[in-house]
């Protein structure tokens, strides 16, 4: 009689397989990383700071040293150059139309310019130490907001160059600040006194209207597009406050490892849809990383990692494009291409041109007579009704060795192969025909070598050990006299033994420590 076939045969896979040490990319970790990187090298100093302008060519500003540089979002090729500082710039803002920029230094002085001209409107001075930073109000291009080292916050008249507000409250150096993106009177402050206040100009004792404690130096501070969160940056924590419920903290996100300098707010997907809704707080640390944090599920997205200390970070308005400033005066700027940009770039490129429209293909229809020539390569359309072609299975040596129920001829085929997941795959499939004990009683000698050589290399590994360790037992068993009567089996068997002592060596070494650290562990839960 002829041997039963089976239908349908499926190549032999391992039921248990190890989780991958990297995990997968997910859609929001590859549209960070589609941000191609490139350096802005040659300023001197730190970047102290990094803004985008509301205008629609979003050109951005960089603050080194005694100078503040204008970049082209598109191209990173410095525009403009302003040099006319007396010390260190601290910080810059633009104005609500693009057309004026304001910047504090060092020395205490706050000015105004023209973009265009580069010219000094105004020189704001009031502070007797350094200014930290100064920004616009959201809509609002006749105030300015600034604070610095001498704990005040002042509410300036641009136009009258006189502070009309001077807020006192703060008892260090007031560092960073924001304004609210609902109101054009109110603002926020840090200071190094471990405090975050919340100000309104219509307060008339100029007190602050709500106060937080951040529980270290603040470093940042920025309002969340809602208006009604706020997130700060000090130490090497990020924490989200809920201005609304009168200061209450959301969370805490503490996964950098040095202290956090900068944050800011990235938007994903384009400037219409739902996806443009999709608002993540981006934040860089001493420690060189940048983390993508999605305050809607609480957690973080997306780790970059730069060669240098981190200070400051912008993104643009348009989703296009993102810079980060290093403690050696390198920016590291980020391009996002989209898919009309890449088609026309590749066009223009295979014909010698600049950017060109895509062509309009002619769509097919039935009437015409290339709708019945269409090659393989032609894509389905929408209605089409599709006729799927079977894939044809590959199998292996060994897969068609089972197939024929070869199982001895099987097993010996899979050792020869270098595979450790197809072995353990061959004996699975083995242990559940009940034919692998079988197997082993008929291997010759050379071939008990080949599986206790397997055995020795592959036994005490924990993906596989919980299978091998118990046809180890049964191989000694079954194959005993043959064992005895070889010295090539001896050589084989001594080491297995020895791999298997010193894993026995190495789990009591483990269970040592854990009994060490687990007495420790219960003190500091308690406390």
């Amino acid at each position: 009689m002829a041997e039963p076939q089976p239908s349908k045969t499926f190549p032999v896979k391992p039921k248990l397989k190890p989780k991958p040490r990297t995990p997968k990319q997910t859609p929001e970790s590859k549209y960070w990383s589609s941000f191609k990187s490139q350096q802005i090298p040659n300023l001197i100093s730190s970047i102290t700071s990094l803004t985008y302008s509301p205008s629609s060519s979003h050109p951005f500003a960089a603050t080194h040293s005694a100078s503040l540089t204008l970049f082209s979002s598109q191209t990173f090729s410095p525009t403009a150059t302003i040099s006319s500082f007396s010390d260190v710039v601290s910080s810059a803002s633009f104005r609500c139309d693009g057309l004026l920029i304001a910047a504090s230094d060092l020395s205490g002085l706050v000015q105004v310019f023209d973009v265009k001209s580069r010219n000094p409107l105004r020189k704001l001075r009031s502070h007797t130490r350094p200014v930290r930073f100064v920004k616009y109000p959201v809509a609002d291009k006749l105030h300015l907001i600034s604070g610095g080292d001498d704990a005040l916050v002042k509410y300036w008249d641009v136009a009258g160059e006189t502070p009309i507000s001077q807020l006192q409250g703060h008892k260090d150096y007031v560092r960073c600040g924001d304004c609210s993106p609902v109101s054009l009177e109110m603002f926020v402050t840090g200071s190094y006194d471990h405090t975050v206040k919340l100000w309104d100009v219509r307060v008339t004792d100029s007190r602050s209207v709500m106060e937080v404690n951040h529980g270290s130096p603040v470093e940042d501070v920025i309002f969340l597009p809602s208006g009604g969160l706020i997130a700060t940056a000090g130490g090497n924590s990020v924490k989200i406050w809920d201005v609304i419920g009168g200061g209450k903290m959301v969370y805490t996100m503490e996964s950098h490892n040095k202290t956090v300098t900068s944050l800011c707010v990235g938007k994903i997907g384009k400037d219409s849809g739902e996806e443009s809704q999709q608002y993540r707080i981006m934040s860089v640390a001493l420690d060189g990383y940048m983390k993508v944090f999605d305050y809607a599920k609480m957690k973080i997205t997306h780790s970059m990692r730069f060669p240098a200390p981190l200070m400051s970070v912008a993104f643009s308005p348009d989703c296009r494009t993102r810079v980060i400033g290093t403690s050696n005066g390198i920016i590291y700027g980020g391009k996002r291409k989209t898919k009309e940009e890449a088609v026309e770039s590749n066009l223009g490129d295979l014909m010698g041109l600049g950017s060109v429209e895509e062509p309009q293909r002619r769509v097919l229809r039935p009437s015409y007579f290339r709708y019945f020539h269409r090659g393989q390569g032609e894509k389905p359309t929408e209605g089409d009704y599709l006729v799927m072609k079977p894939k044809k299975v590959k199998l292996a040596e060994h897969d068609k060795l089972l197939k024929k129920f070869m199982h001895k001829e099987a097993l010996v085929s899979v050792l020869g192969s270098k595979n450790p997941e197809k072995v353990v795959a061959v004996m699975e499939e083995l242990v559940a025909r009940r034919k692998l004990l079988k197997c082993v009683s008929n291997l010759d000698i050379e071939e008990l070598g080949l599986l206790l050589v397997f055995l020795h290399k592959h036994s005490t590994i924990p993906r596989y050990s919980a299978m091998l360790m118990g046809l180890t037992k049964k191989v000694l068993e079954i194959r005993d006299e043959d064992i005895r009567g070889s010295d090539a089996l001896k050589f084989h068997i001594r080491n297995l033994k020895r791999s298997v002592d010193e894993e026995v060596k190495i789990q009591q070494s483990l269970l040592e420590i854990q009994g060490i650290i687990s007495p420790l562990l219960r003190v500091a839960g308690r406390r």
